[in-house]
């Protein structure tokens, strides 16, 4: 009876196993670095966030605005740079870029803010000039802070405090002042005079809105009707 030969191969099943569950293994393993990747990223930008955050909280509440008008400033200064560059005068250039609707909104926007209601008394003029010459004066911080240390609880003075006649202005003080009041007096140098009025001249007019229409009558039409104003005055007129 013939003997049976008895297969000797290994089996290799188990390899491809094991390779299978070494490469679940490595991707699982790339999978949590991404992931711990990721999660480092995301706590360093909450992190700068939350500083920024931080940042703008500081921050005074009308930092935008002056955020806008410093780059605008900025930007003006260029443009004035470019202009006097060129030999062009920067104002001209300026009114070129502005157009008529916006200039027309402006102009009311201005009349609105600051509206001229003409003279109605001497008090209600000089308190007019009060309140445009206060809108020009800039406060020295620095000099307010000086004071309000060296007077102490004087600075806000109440019935009890006696600081009458002890402050003392500076030179920059008065110097200002003085210079203020020369372009008063040099403005209110240019200001119309008033003509006085002349006694022995005709009164041909009702009030004084008539008679300066009768100036400008009489300098476009006066030659052309002096024959009839003569012929009315001597009662020739026919």
């Amino acid at each position: 009876m013939a003997a049976v030969a008895e297969d000797t191969t290994p089996v290799c099943d188990e390899e491809p196993t094991e390779s299978l569950q070494s490469q679940k293994r490595e991707d699982r393993l790339r999978k949590f670095r991404d992931l711990h990747f990721k999660r480092n990223e995301a706590r360093k930008l909450n992190h700068q966030e939350v500083v920024e955050e931080d940042k703008r909280l500081k921050l005074p509440s009308n930092w935008e605005a002056k955020k806008a008008r410093l780059e605008w400033q900025l930007a003006e200064d260029e443009k004035k740079k470019e202009c006097a560059a060129r030999g062009e005068d920067y104002h001209r250039v300026k009114l070129l870029e502005i157009s008529a609707d916006d200039a027309e909104r402006w102009e009311r926007k201005k009349k609105k803010k600051n509206p001229d209601p003409g003279f109605s008394g001497y008090a209600e003029a000089q308190l007019r000039q009060y309140q445009r010459l206060t809108k020009q004066i800039k406060p020295d911080m620095e000099d307010y802070g000086r004071q309000k240390e060296e007077c102490g609880e004087d600075f806000f003075p109440t019935s009890n405090s006696l600081i009458h006649g002890t402050h003392v202005p500076t030179k920059e003080g008065i110097d200002r002042m003085v210079e203020d009041v020369e372009k008063q007096i040099d403005k209110r140098a240019k200001y119309s005079r008033r003509r006085a009025y002349n006694d022995d001249a005709d009164i041909d007019y009702i009030n004084e809105r008539n008679a300066k229409f009768n100036k400008k009558a009489e300098r476009f039409y006066g030659k052309y009707t002096a024959e009839i104003k003569q012929n009315l005055e001597r009662g020739t007129a026919v």
